[in-house]
């Protein structure tokens, strides 16, 4: 399985990085979108019962709405214009309600378990502010420089990774004190720590080498705090519907990593989390 992961990584890795850089803009809309949508039938096997391809036909009548709504110009979408600033606020504030379930699992299950509905909600909740995180950060500046945009939604990726990687070894060593052991029981309060001191080091170097512009220091690190906390509690979220629905990976689309989900839920809250933040 090890082996699997590594050369998984090995191919993937360089894939996604030359689609943020090299992929003109239309044929990144047309893959992000893909990758939008396998996310969201991947989300439809938290739901029981027949209802998964009439959830699936409420997200892609939902989706293509507002890819519709999308202005054709990039320019004219890097301006950000309310609704698009609207698709960002659901999706903070959506992932403030979402955290609340996790860490109040499994009480706050009995609130949603048995909606195939509300399950259907989360979903779009999760994956459309997603989609329009990305690609509004990906049109930051693209007239000036096609490449500042894609440098922003690098410099999230790096964040949580960052994360990921310093809350592993941290909590390995020194992690007491769980943060959702019903959730996710190997995640604790020390690794939390750890991976944000490193995470917010990585954000101040990315940021500087690649010249992406904060009004300040305080403001990246505040920033990069905020991602941080909102992409564990990302993976705690995916974890807690994993758990309800009684699956462990969320589909085996990429061997030894699971589903498209398994992959980018960390990145489904950072990503929409950090562009409300900096657009704003």
């Amino acid at each position: 399985m090890l082996k699997q992961r590594i050369i998984t990584a090995l191919i993937l890795a360089p894939l996604v990085i030359a689609g943020i850089f090299f992929l003109p803009f239309p044929a990144f809309v047309v893959a992000l979108a893909a990758i939008t949508m396998v996310g969201f039938w991947e989300w439809t096997q938290f739901i029981n019962g027949n209802a998964r391809v009439q959830i699936v036909s409420l997200f892609t009548l939902v989706f293509g709405a507002s890819l519709a709504a999308m202005p054709t110009d990039v320019t004219a979408l890097a301006a950000v214009g309310d609704s698009h600033r609207a698709m960002l606020a659901v999706g903070g504030i959506w992932w403030l309600v979402a955290s609340t379930l996790a860490i109040t699992y499994p009480k706050s299950a009995k609130l949603w378990s048995s909606s195939a509905l509300l399950k259907g909600v989360f979903g779009v909740l999760t994956l459309l502010p997603f989609f329009w995180g990305i690609l509004l950060l990906r049109a930051v500046n693209y007239a000036e420089s096609p490449y500042h945009g894609s440098q922003l939604v690098m410099l999230v990726c790096f964040i949580v990774w960052a994360a990921d990687t310093g809350a592993y070894f941290t909590g390995k060593r020194f992690g007491k004190h769980k943060m959702a052991p019903s959730v996710s029981p190997n995640k604790t309060i020390e690794g939390l720590v750890g991976g944000a001191v490193l995470a917010m080091f990585i954000a101040w170097s990315g940021a500087s080498l690649m010249n992406i512009p904060f009004s300040g220091v305080g403001s990246l690190l505040a920033i990069a705090m905020v991602t941080v906390v909102i992409s564990v509690l990302g993976d705690l979220v995916e974890s807690m519907f994993k758990r309800v629905a009684g699956i462990k990976d969320s589909g085996t689309i990429l061997p030894g990593h699971g589903g498209i989900l398994d992959r980018i839920d960390s990145l489904t809250a950072a990503l929409p989390v950090f562009a409300l933040f900096y657009l704003w």
